[in-house]
Order: C-alpha cells, then structure tokens, then sequence
C-alpha cells in the first residue's frame, strides 16, 4: 500500500510504498490487549514488602499460661493480632513480569500500526532534522502537520536535539524506531513517522524479516 508523505508544513511532497505485512494486516485486538498488559505489568516496580510474625524480631515466648487467668488464649507478642506484630498475607516483594512470545509481541505491534492507518491516525513525515533544540519549531510542526495534541513522534534513531525539543510539549513524546512499542502508541491519539523510521520499523518487523525466521526455522529442523 502507499502512504502520503508531508513535510514540516503539512504540505503533501511524495508517496510511499509501505510493507503490507505491517500496515495492512488484520489487527488482532487479543493479542494487542494481551501484550499491553504484559508490558504494564513489566513497569511495576513490585517492592511492596510487609514483616510477617517470623520475621519480627522480639521473643517469641509465650505470653501468659493458656488456662485458669480468665483472658483469651494468645501465643507471641508477633502475632498479628497485637500491636507491633507481624502482618498476616501482606504482600511480598515479587516480580509482575508476564511472559510473552517474541511472535505475539510482533503481531501487536503490527496490529496496533495498521489500525492506525485505518483510521487514518498514522502520518509520514518526510524529514526530522534539527541542529539546535527548538520546542517552537516542534510545537509549529505539530500544528501545521494537524495530527492532534496527542502525538507519539517516531524517528528512525534516537535523537538527543528532537527529544529536548519535544519533552515540554504536553501530550507529546519522542521514540526512535528500535523502542517502538504497544503501550506508548496506545498512550497517544496519533503516530508522526518519519520515512526513515518506517523503513526501520519495516526491517525490523516486515515480511523480509518474517521470511528470514522461517527459513532458520526450516534449517534447524
């Protein structure tokens, strides 16, 4: 399929053919919702930790005899029924990781790009170059390109001057094309790609790369 190319001023300057293997496929929403909260699940931090009773320190004698003083029965003062005691099934500290396949991960991630052709949320830029940090020119370029106020810029590599320029603009973030993921492109109403970025985003995840597995798989079995 091809894709208009705009340049900084909005203006339609070129077409591009694009892999069909990413931007017109069948999006397959369960494996995108899967993959989402896998990767949210991966951002939680899991350090919540409580002291159990075995783990309070202080004696662990028994309080008072069990019969004949007229008081409830009660072992330790580390029980958790008594002030300064342990916590009974607090949390622990633990890994959320989700395991995910390397396939699925690639499906959702095309999934969510050629949803976002569909709906016509997805606008290719022709070039992203500045020499200095600019958030006016960002901000002119956003306004211009009409894309909305919620954007995720894709550039073909990470770029120091356009993050600075873009990191003060509420509602829009800098990604190069090798960190591309579910989360942060649902996080946003609409992608700004650069060319240079789609061809990146094409090796990594297009129908050559796809060939290329198969064939490994065929020789190792």
């Amino acid at each position: 399929m091809k894709l208009e190319v705009l340049d900084s001023s909005g203006k339609t300057v070129n077409e591009i053919e694009v892999d069909d293997a990413v931007f017109a496929i069948d999006p397959n929403e369960p494996v995108v919702h899967q993959t989402l909260l896998a990767q949210l699940a991966a951002r939680r931090s899991g350090s919540a930790n409580t002291k159990s009773r075995g783990d309070i320190r202080g004696s662990t004698r028994k309080l008072h005899r069990q019969k004949g003083l007229g008081m409830a029965r009660a072992g330790s003062a580390n029980s958790p029924t008594r002030r300064g005691g342990g916590v009974a099934f607090g949390p622990k500290q633990r890994s959320y990781e989700q395991r995910l396949p390397k396939r699925m991960r690639r499906l959702a991630i095309r999934s969510v790009l050629s949803s976002r052709v569909n709906e016509a949320r997805l606008t290719v830029l022709d070039d992203l170059t500045l020499e200095n940090p600019s958030t006016r020119v960002i901000a002119e370029m956003i306004k211009k390109t009409e894309v909305g106020r919620s954007v995720l810029i894709v550039v073909g590599k990470s770029d120091r001057v356009v993050y600075r320029s873009a990191r003060n603009l509420p509602g829009i973030d800098v990604l190069p094309a090798d960190t591309l993921n579910v989360a942060d492109m649902l996080a946003h109403g609409a992608l700004l790609v650069t060319v240079d970025a789609i061809r990146r985003i094409e090796a990594l995840w297009g129908s050559a790369r796809q060939s290329d597995h198969r064939k490994k798989a065929m020789v190792e079995a």
